[in-house]
């Protein structure tokens, strides 16, 4: 499937980097995180899309990370 010539799993690579680039101008912490694990979670499906497991082990161990700190009590 594409849409204006670029296929889907090009899409969702684009929004994944997106999402993480977006992330890195949050001032707060915690919102950084948040959008930061939905690039991510982005990354992890164009990784399976792709069938690289490094993309994918790679921004699951990120995912938690983010959890771990979200969920952190202070």
């Amino acid at each position: 499937m594409e849409i204006f010539g670029i296929s889907l799993t090009e899409w969702v690579g684009y929004g994944a980097s997106l999402g993480v680039l977006v992330s890195f101008l949050m001032k707060d912490i915690k919102v950084l995180r948040i959008v930061n694990s939905i690039g991510c979670a982005l990354f992890v499906a164009y990784g399976l899309m792709l069938g690289s497991i490094p993309i994918v082990v790679t921004n699951v161990a990120i995912l938690f990370v983010n959890a771990y700190y979200l969920l952190k009590k202070d």
